[in-house]
């Protein structure tokens, strides 16, 4: 059960959007599961992971108009941007993430800006300082999040000149224990 966490991981921002074109060791893996006979299991979970990739950004879009709230980690009481995508995760994917932007941003995947796929994080500097704020990337250049004392949850969109000028970099979270899933596939496939 542990090898399908690796490739589900991997295509993860596969299932809102075509795929790109494949690269060798998407080959080497296709490889791989064929030779085991696990191409039907692959799908079934590359399936889950795309549902699980749209319900958390359905699920985002349901908290519009909350309030902000420093420290605010629930609907009830209001969300700050990092308590938000926080909650976000735990309640649609059951992964607990850290509770500061900078924090998430340690512990997760770097990607660059031109990979991303809703459901990633994307982090901006409004405080003169690194990930000083965190949002839900949902698609075609927006991104949802609890923006300041005074706001509410809402989706902008990145290429305003406000948040293009502070934009930090995009992570992806990787669910599961991604080191020793690595470690276990490629001791699998003996490289």
């Amino acid at each position: 059960m542990r090898f399908f966490v690796l490739p589900a991981s991997l295509l993860f921002a596969l299932a809102a959007h075509a795929a790109p074109p494949q690269d060798r060791s998407d080959d080497e893996m296709a490889r791989v599961l064929a030779d085991r006979g696990l191409v039907g299991q692959f799908q079934q979970v590359r399936q889950t992971v795309a549902e699980r990739t749209s319900d958390l950004v359905v699920t985002a879009i349901g908290f519009l108009g909350v309030p902000y709230r420093r420290g605010g980690n629930t609907a009830e009481a209001g969300f700050d941007c990092s308590g938000f995508v926080r909650a976000m995760y735990n309640q649609t994917v059951g992964h607990m993430l850290p509770r500061r932007a900078e924090e998430q941003a340690a512990a997760t995947e770097k990607i660059d800006r031109s990979q991303l796929k809703p459901g990633d994080l994307v982090f901006f500097n409004t405080m003169r300082r690194a990930f000083s704020h965190v949002g839900i990337y949902v698609g075609e250049g927006k991104f949802i999040h609890s923006p300041r004392s005074g706001a509410q949850v809402r989706v902008e969109d990145m290429n305003g000149s406000y948040w293009q000028r502070r934009f930090d970099g995009a992570r992806r979270v990787l669910n599961g224990p991604t080191e020793e899933v690595k470690a276990a596939a490629v001791a699998n496939t003996g490289n």
